[in-house]
């Protein structure tokens, strides 16, 4: 079984990547995007977390170099993980919030 073997230059530039989004992240929890749409600072930071997430999994964690059975799990494992979200978040938005 042969390792795929990955250049310093992409580690460096995933690293790059990962210090803009990281002061893209920083950025954004100083601007006040919720006047614009409510709740639209989480929906930006969770965005900038996943995007931060994926170039992690990639290829710090050698995921798109893998098996193709590997990634199908890595996708399920996803998939799965969406269907929990939206079901605890049906739940979360179906309840009735009166306070006595």
């Amino acid at each position: 079984m042969s390792e795929h073997i990955v250049s310093p230059k992409l580690y460096l530039l995933i690293f790059l990547a990962l210090m803009v989004l990281t002061g893209t992240t920083v950025y954004a929890a100083t601007v006040d995007l919720n006047h614009y749409y409510r709740g639209l600072n989480v929906i930006v930071a969770l965005v900038i977390a996943a995007c931060k997430a994926l170039l992690v999994v990639l290829f710090f964690m050698h995921a798109y170099y893998s098996s193709k059975r590997t990634q199908l799990i890595i996708v399920a494992g996803v998939f799965w993980l969406a269907i929990m979200l939206s079901l605890t978040l049906g739940d979360y938005a179906s309840r009735s919030w009166d306070v006595h």
